[in-house]
């Protein structure tokens, strides 16, 4: 083993260097490649570390770690503890001890260093791993400093790097780490600077936390730092607020740090120096391409240094494309995929499904598309889910007032945001803008005949029911193709499915479910104040024709001529769904089972879990998830809770709530009488829509499955279902000879990356801020600290003082004095975070974000105002801890 390939200058380094110095030291070369002001150093190569490994034998504890799930951290923590001692009583060799102390050498006599883990799964784009690994600061000497860099290599398997990586789907076989050796700064003031907002994501915002002293006092959340958040355009200081900064962490003379207390009134940083931060952090993400999370120190000379960078992993993307508008146009986004119950990602061939239904939306209204399959501008992508440009709507004078009363039924969170916004006098409404959308509606009206469907509808609810058949026959044809057809037929066929049948034609039957809800708005409008709250709700009780119903209460009688047969029953509570699911395809389930749940399918068999998605598995591809509910059918021994009796009695809830209301009305009785009757006839077709939208998307899939199929066979796929990881432009490309598996590799890999996201915004702007996560106002008796991680969690409070034995129950939310690395398998199971030190930027606050949980730090005596067992409601957006009971 040679010097070179065991230690190497920041200067010999780069972002393809992941694998040889992991991923802190890679992005320091490029910060020095770069010109930026970073402290001299070097990194000993995870070579170093691999040949150490390999004598510790860490086999069997990495073969166990391999077969033990994420949920087990008491074995996950006892395998981390025995590899951390395997590396410890290794002994470093002499050549390799040898190479590091020739590079300390380089840097001088003895001179004081940071020692910092630097792992390859750190510092990626898609997670951080920050302060997963262990870093050491004031390191002085031979000794102490071989000493630092063995204690680095254990600390890749300290509890919290191991509960991290199996949480985040890491192969334990296949991480190793570097060491970073850096020149320590004597910091007089240091701390982190994001180069984008990590709470409500907002880009070109810098936000940063100072504290006198080295900069492990903020990271460590040990003090309430000052926070600062800069405009980076035009370097205005947007917000000022000071923390207490009770103590420093500074460096002893002959190595090591002390904690000293400290009394700082004022701001430790100038507003030059603020500004200054701001444009270094500026320079740092304009050279990565992407937000960036920094550490700086500012030393006794008033020099700026920047000592790590690394990627805002929880930033949620920005929307692509983003529309060519002028600077100071800042667009509003709804997220489509969340109106669904949506909050995973869409496959491609999901989301070219709807560009294409987006185009026919558009040329309903009279819209001209100029690229059909890329859709209309109003439609983009972030994130891999579906949003739509609001602003339009905003701006106009009619949707401004109409659109928030529909969110108010469908999505009512966003009715909360959108009526906010039509205040922003950005998005003021624009004169005339209400014809112009009158106008289209009118004529998308009259192509549907919807004023006819309504009304014949409204006289007699069986045409309204009539009608809706007729659809389903009516799609079930014109999405049929020739068995005989070549894949590229199958192709244009599916795009003629997409962009000129399934909407236009599932659209017809929403009038008649329409006119139920009109009619209901009338009711309320004549009865006015004399409805009492859930009066008109209850009316909407075991709708009759609500398909989806229908099909619940199907799958419910199977699961009772199952029961009716023990032997059947018992397989069914004995084997897994998977397990089943298998039986079912070989043929091999008991008969009432088989060929029950066979005819089931031919009905709803289109249907699926996320079936909005074409690329999703339906249930005739895949019926494991049926299997699964009737399962837990079979298991409910209390017949009140039979969703057949609860369906009953709903219905005779509803009819007696419609009685209430004929009851009131005095005068306009025959006139509510008749509309609510109406109402119980008709607004059950709601869902029927979404049904022929779902039946179209399942014939469109039918036919890309065969055209994977061809794509196979053409060695131009791996597998027939990689075709749904491809839009149609480059299906279409593949037919024509193009091999996309590289391509499909890379988009699975994406999407399973994606699948890990917990917060989706409902509502952002182009900017990248999360419209939700900037928070309300506090009232009195609200604990109100500094927001670190957006969302909102209600749940019950659990003191911990000590990580060390402590527990949590999943949902409980972590009430703690402060969090260091050591606390991470606690975020595992926990809620939410309240913390009574730290800032937005400060460890626990970053792992909380990773980790999707709801987060306030620096809350003043968190830990004494808030007792275990209280149930309390912790607002991340607007730092607001409220105590319910």
């Amino acid at each position: 083993m040679n010097g070179t390939s065991l230690v190497r200058t920041f200067a010999d380094l780069d972002r393809t260097c992941l694998d040889e110095a992991g991923g802190k030291a890679a992005n320091l070369g490029e910060l020095v490649r770069a010109g930026l002001p970073v402290p001299p150093g070097f990194v000993v190569t995870t070579a170093a570390y691999r040949e150490v490994a390999a004598t510790a034998g860490l086999e069997p504890t990495l073969a166990a770690l391999a077969e033990t799930p994420v949920t087990d951290t008491e074995r996950l923590a006892k395998l981390a503890c025995e590899a951390r001692e395997r590396l410890l009583s290794s002994a470093i060799p002499d050549a390799t001890a040898e190479a590091i102390l020739a590079g300390y050498r380089e840097l001088g006599n003895d001179v004081p260093v940071a020692v910092r883990s630097s792992a390859t799964a750190e510092d990626l784009p898609s997670a951080s791993f920050a302060g997963q690994q262990d870093t050491y600061l004031n390191i002085v000497g031979a000794d102490a400093l071989l000493d630092a860099v063995r204690r680095c290599w254990a600390s890749l398997w300290t509890d919290r790097a191991v509960a991290y990586r199996a949480t985040n789907d890491v192969d334990h076989d296949l991480v190793a780490l570097a060491v970073v050796v850096q020149l320590m700064v004597d910091a007089e003031v240091a701390g982190v600077l994001f180069t984008a907002d990590p709470v409500t994501g907002r880009r070109r915002q810098a936000v940063i936390d100072a504290s006198p002293g080295l900069g492990e006092a903020v990271v460590s959340g040990a003090v309430n730092p000052d926070h600062f958040v800069v405009d980076t355009a035009t370097g205005e200081i947007l917000e000022r607020r000071l923390g207490d900064k009770r103590l420093a962490i500074r460096s002893l003379p002959g190595g090591g740090t002390e904690h000293v207390a400290v009394e700082a009134n004022e701001a430790c940083l100038t507003d030059d120096q603020i500004r200054a931060l701001a444009r270094l952090g500026d320079e740092t993400e304009h050279h990565f391409q992407a937000p960036q999370d920094t550490e700086w120190a500012i030393d006794a000379t008033g020099k700026l240094w920047l000592t790590q960078a690394r990627p805002v992993t929880t930033l949620f993307p920005l929307p692509d494309p983003l529309p060519s508008t002028a600077k100071d146009d800042v667009r509003v986004y709804f997220c489509g995929s969340v109106a669904q119950g949506l909050t995973r990602p869409l496959t491609p061939s999901g989301l070219a499904a709807f560009r294409l239904v987006g185009t026919s939306i558009a040329e309903l209204a009279g819209i001209v598309v100029a690229d059909r399959l890329a859709g209309p501008p109003a439609i983009v992508v972030a994130g891999q889910r579906l949003f739509f440009d609001f602003t339009p709507i905003l701006r106009n004078e009619d949707a401004r007032s109409i659109v928030p009363r529909i969110f108010d039924v469908m999505e009512a969170r966003s009715a909360v945001i959108a009526r906010t916004l039509a205040d922003d006098p950005r998005y003021a409404a624009e004169q005339g803008s209400g014809w112009r959308l009158r106008r289209r509606l009118f004529r998308v009206a009259r192509r549907l005949r919807a004023p006819g469907t309504l009304l014949a509808a409204v006289i007699d609810p069986r045409t309204g029911h009539r009608h809706a058949a007729r659809l389903t026959t009516l799609m079930a044809r014109r999405t049929a193709v020739p068995p005989n057809a070549s894949p590229r037929e199958r192709l244009e066929h599916v795009e003629r499915i997409l962009g000129e049948t399934m909407l236009p034609t599932g659209a017809r039957v929403m009038p008649a479910a329409g006119a139920g809800f009109l009619l209901l708005g009338l009711v309320a409008k004549l009865l006015g104040k004399k409805l009492a709250s859930g009066d008109l709700e209850a009316v909407l009780r075991s709708l009759p024709r609500n398909v989806t119903t229908e099909m619940d209460l199907e799958l419910w009688q199977l699961a009772q001529r199952i029961r009716s047969e023990p032997a059947a029953a018992t397989l069914f509570t004995r084997k897994t769904p998977v397990e089943l699911a298998a039986l079912f395809g070989d043929g091999a389930l008991p008969a009432i089972a088989q060929d029950g749940l066979a005819e089931f399918l031919r009905t709803y068999g289109h249907r699926a879990v996320a079936e909005i998605d074409l690329g999703m598995p339906r249930w005739s591809d895949d019926p494991t998830h049926l299997l699964g509910v009737l399962a837990n059918y079979l298991r409910l021994d209390d017949e009140a809770l039979a969703p057949d009796r609860l369906f009953a009695r709903g219905a005779v809830e509803a009819e007696a709530a419609v009685a209430r209301l004929v009851a009131k009305a005095g005068l306009a009785k025959p006139v509510v009488r008749f509309a609510l009757r109406r109402v119980r006839a008709l607004a059950g077709l709601r869902e029927y829509p979404k049904y022929l939208i779902v039946l179209a998307l399942a014939a469109a899939r039918r036919e890309l499955a065969m055209i994977g199929r061809d794509l196979v066979a053409a060695e131009r796929l791996a597998v027939p279902d990689d075709v749904f990881f491809l839009d149609l432009a480059e299906v279409r490309s593949a037919l024509g000879g193009r091999d996309h598996r590289a391509l499909v590799v890379e988009r699975r890999e994406a999407y399973a990356a994606e699948l890990r996201r917990r917060r989706i915004p409902r509502m952002m702007l182009s900017d990248g801020t999360d419209l939700e996560a900037l928070g309300t106002a506090a009232t009195e008796g609200d604990l109100v600290g500094t927001s670190a991680s957006s969302g909102t969690v209600t749940g019950i409070a659990r003191v911990v003082l000590d990580p060390v034995g402590a527990h949590l129950e999943p949902g409980e939310i972590l009430v703690a004095p402060s969090t260091d690395p050591g606390w991470t398998p606690l975020f595992l199971t926990a809620g939410g975070l309240v913390m009574e030190m730290g800032g937005a930027n400060s460890h626990g606050a970053v792992v909380a974000r990773e980790y999707g949980i709801p987060a306030v730090v620096g809350v003043p005596d968190a830990t004494s105002r808030i007792s275990s067992g209280q149930q309390i409601r912790v607002d991340g957006a607007s730092g607001i801890v409220t105590i319910s009971s």
